[in-house]
C-alpha cells in the first residue's frame, strides 16, 4: 500500500519564498550595477576646436563680423545620440549679438562628430572704454590658434573686445534598446578680439 504524501509545510512554503525574494534582490542588484557601471546615459561632450572671424569691419564706434566655430562633440553613451533645439548665442556685454540654430541630427554610439558653424553677426555698438575688457590675452586658451587671427605671441594688439560664445545641443539617447533619456552638451568660451583688425587673440572655454 503506498502511503499518501503530506502536502507541504508552511516551513517548507516560507523557506521558498525567502529564497525567491533574495534571488529576486540579487538580480536587482546585478541590473542597477550593469546599469550605472555600463548603460547609464552620459552627456556628450564639446571640444572647441578653433575660432575665427572671416569679416570684420567697425564703423561709427560699432562694430560687425563674421563667426566662425569649429568644434568636436563625442557621444559616450552606448546609443546614438540625436540632438534638436541646439543652437550657438554670442553675447557682448551682458547682451545677445548674434544667434544660430544647429540643425538636427545623429551621433552614433561612441563616436565623435565635428561640426562646423558658420553666420553673419549684425552690426552692434562698441562698449564704452571702461567697459570693455582689457587689452591682455586670456591666461589659457583652448585648441589650436594658429590660422584663426594667430595668438601674437601672447601680446594684446591694442584695444581688444570680448565676446561669449554659448553652444548647447539638447537631445535623447536610449538605454537598453527600451528606455529614453534626454541629455545635453554645453560649452561657454570667452573670445578676445583685437578691435584693430579683428583678429583673435585666444579663447578660453
Amino acid at each position: 500500500m503506498v502511503k499518501p504524501q503530506k502536502p507541504p509545510s508552511g516551513r517548507t512554503n516560507l523557506a521558498s519564498c525567502i529564497v525567491a525574494t533574495i534571488f529576486l534582490i540579487f538580480l536587482v542588484i546585478i541590473a542597477l550595477i550593469v546599469y550605472f557601471t555600463v548603460f547609464k546615459p552620459q552627456d556628450p561632450k564639446i571640444s572647441v576646436n578653433s575660432v575665427q572671424l572671416p569679416s570684420f569691419s567697425v564703423a561709427n564706434n560699432s562694430v560687425s563680423f563674421t563667426f566662425s566655430q569649429y568644434v568636436a562633440v563625442r557621444n559616450p553613451n552606448r546609443a546614438a545620440f540625436s540632438h534638436y533645439d541646439s543652437s550657438i548665442q554670442l553675447l557682448y556685454s551682458g547682451s545677445q549679438v548674434g544667434f544660430m540654430f544647429i540643425p538636427a541630427g545623429k551621433i552614433e554610439a561612441g563616436r565623435t562628430q565635428y561640426m562646423a558653424a558658420t553666420f553673419a553677426v549684425q552690426s552692434f555698438p562698441l562698449a564704452a572704454p571702461n567697459e570693455a575688457s582689457a587689452a591682455t590675452m586670456p591666461t589659457s586658451t583652448t585648441g589650436p590658434i594658429g590660422g584663426f587671427g594667430g595668438s601674437n605671441n601672447g601680446y594684446g594688439v591694442g584695444p581688444t573686445m570680448e565676446i561669449e560664445c554659448r553652444m548647447e545641443m539638447a537631445g535623447r539617447t536610449r538605454v537598453l534598446n527600451f528606455f529614453t533619456h534626454h541629455v545635453d552638451a554645453k560649452s561657454e568660451c570667452r573670445v578676445s578680439i583685437a578691435v584693430s583688425d579683428g583678429s583673435v587673440l585666444g579663447f578660453h572655454c
